[in-house]
């Protein structure tokens, strides 16, 4: 198959034209925030914490809507024994968007944090807000590896570019613009991005419905014509499956700095809210198109196509079947507008994914961790440099990696398994500590490490009840792959497991210290008996004293010139016994 010109002129046109408006808001917003007290690295990660409804809807559901998101649904509901039933990301993504704007965006938002392990450093200390970014990083890169990977395939399906190209332009753009203006960029570049998803697969449906080939998707849903109903059902014996897979979704769709990071940016606490409840509702709208369009794909007679007579489930091209369906079934002209969604969604997921990670790693470990006094243009210059590294290395990860997807969907686990629970400890749980960090952290890496990762051919050494021995088949090349199915609940077992951990060891590290049946010496990560001096932490303080404002969280005082140890909950943990400060006296009157 030829390259097509005009897909290929379509592809420089949109690029073209994302470049530009990130580069425009770069310049729009250069001074926004610093002119309040506000750092330049500070803006760049959260902007001027002024981002209004509009632009922050939309960025915040781009932050979802991304390639995997509309790739993934048309796929899961295309798929014979899946379908729709089994096409928890949409319900789960906006289900965790309520959650979080339920609990935690107002918290987070109120207490002026920069980034999400923010509040970890500072209950936990450095080494453990180290520990934490393993994690929280990896989610980030493997996420934006899959997505670029995702969209090389899409270009090689329909315009036939060479994929190591396609992803390495579309790096280099995103990577481009997110150095260029930070946060300002990324945000309002998702706005052209949303719009160019929505009106890209809208424009597809009513001409592949309407293809021949396609037969009605009302009857398809519910009756066996070429495949499977795709409606499709969840049997009684998958409950636990489905169960753990949706909670996974909806609870560990909320520990990630790409959310956090809108959450931040906001005006203000109620304001992060408001964004978390529209963006639930715009992942519900945007993820309707896919679901036609992998129905679309099942209700289709392949051998009436130019695909040809083998449908792509037999062909091992499912994940495939948006592009397919759009190259083969729409006119060409529309296809190119579909690509152009596709490539939309990959950038507005993938810009967000190494921002994020450059973040945490330039306030969190570079600046908090190893360089306290490092000044504001020296972490600015670390965010560039990290910028172009992440984006390099998720680069890299999509073009060598085959199982980009598997690092991912383990990467993901453990944030859901490891970080989510933590974040509840540090949020709401008073009394824990470092040490029951650390158990929370190591139980909960144990049991899902332990139950295997078939992505990876990563065989179990813990055998959950209910586990079943399976055979996959490749079709090209008839391989056939033995793993284990892990049919019960292991993950948010993990999750529950790490979360009573954390809360029980906590307990009784202070139990064992504040009894006198440990010797304070042992106390080596300074986490019960030596707590965090003042000096110490007013050299670290997290939190810039201008962006507080504790009355939106409950009815206490302004307090100015405060170090962060009276912003926090749980402040007993971070003063020393019988010396609380002014500020902390003040939560209590």
């Amino acid at each position: 198959m030829a390259i097509h010109v005009e897909g290929l002129l379509a592809i420089i046109i949109f690029y073209l034209l994302i470049l530009m408006v990130g580069i425009w808001a770069a310049w729009k917003n250069k001074r926004s925030g610093i002119s309040d007290g506000s750092t330049r690295s500070e803006s760049i990660m959260v902007g001027g914490r002024d981002i209004g409804l509009f632009v922050g809807g939309f960025t915040m559901t781009a932050t979802w809507v991304g390639g995997g998101y509309i790739n993934g649904t048309a796929e899961s509901v295309y798929v014979p024994g899946s379908g729709l039933a089994w096409a928890q990301a949409p319900f789960g993504y906006a289900l965790s968007l309520v959650v979080g704007g339920l609990f935690f965006a107002k918290p987070m938002r109120s207490r002026g944090y920069v980034t999400m392990l923010d509040p970890f450093q500072q209950l936990y200390g450095k080494r453990m807000g180290g520990l934490l970014f393993i994690p929280a990083l990896l989610g980030e890169l493997f996420w934006s590896a899959a997505i670029l990977s995702a969209l090389g395939a899409t270009l090689s399906v329909i315009v036939d570019i060479n994929i190591s190209v396609s992803v390495v332009v579309s790096a280099l753009i995103a990577v481009f613009y997110t150095l260029v203006g930070g946060l300002y960029s990324v945000a309002y570049t998702d706005v052209v991005q949303l719009f160019c998803i929505f009106l890209g697969l809208w424009m597809s449906v009513p001409f592949a419905l309407s293809n021949p080939a396609v037969s009605d998707i009302s009857v398809t849903a519910v009756n066996a014509v070429f495949q499977t109903p795709w409606l499709g059902e969840i049997h009684p014996s998958d409950g636990w499956m489905w169960a753990d897979n949706f909670c996974l979704l909806m609870l560990g769709g909320i520990p990630w700095q790409v959310y956090f990071q809108r959450v931040l940016s906001a005006s203000s606490a109620t304001y992060a809210q408001v964004l978390s409840f529209l963006a639930a509702f715009g992942c519900l709208v945007m993820a309707v198109p896919s679901v036609l369009i992998g129905a679309i794909g099942a209700s289709t007679d392949w051998n009436q196509t130019s695909y040809g007579p083998i449908p792509p489930v037999e062909k091992d091209e499912s994940d495939m079947i948006l592009p397919i369906v759009l190259q083969h079934l729409c006119p060409s002209f529309i296809s190119f507008f579909g690509l152009g969604a596709v490539s939309a969604a990959v950038m507005s997921s993938a810009d967000s994914s190494i921002l994020s990670a450059s973040s945490m790693f330039a306030r969190n470990i570079y600046q908090l961790a190893f360089r306290q006094s490092a000044s504001d243009r020296e972490i600015v210059w670390v965010m560039r440099i990290t910028i172009f590294v992440f984006g390099g290395l998720a680069t890299a990860m999509a073009l060598l990696t085959g199982s980009v997807y598997g690092l991912w969907y383990l990467s993901s686990d453990l944030v859901y398994i490891i970080i989510f629970p933590q974040l509840l400890c540090v949020l709401f749980v008073k009394g824990t500590n470092t040490y029951g960090s650390i158990a929370g952290y190591l139980f909960g890496l144990l049991l899902r490490i332990g139950g295997g990762e078939p992505y990876l051919r990563l065989p179990p050494f813990i055998y959950y009840p209910g586990w079943q021995s399976r055979e996959k088949v490749h079709h090209l090349t008839k391989e056939v792959e033995h793993y284990v199915e892990q049919r019960f609940p292991y993950k948010t077992v993990s999750m529950l497991a790490s979360l009573l951990s954390n809360a029980a060891f906590s307990h009784l590290a202070k139990y064992l210290f504040e009894s006198g049946a440990l010797s304070p010496k042992y106390d080596f990560l300074d986490a019960v008996v030596s707590k965090h001096s003042r000096k110490t932490m007013d050299k670290t303080t997290l939190v810039a004293n201008d962006n507080i404002n504790l009355s939106e969280l409950a009815p206490v005082g302004a307090r100015h010139g405060s170090s962060l140890a009276g912003t926090f909950i749980n402040t007993e943990a971070l003063t020393d016994e019988g010396d609380i400060s002014p500020a902390s006296n003040n939560e209590y009157e």
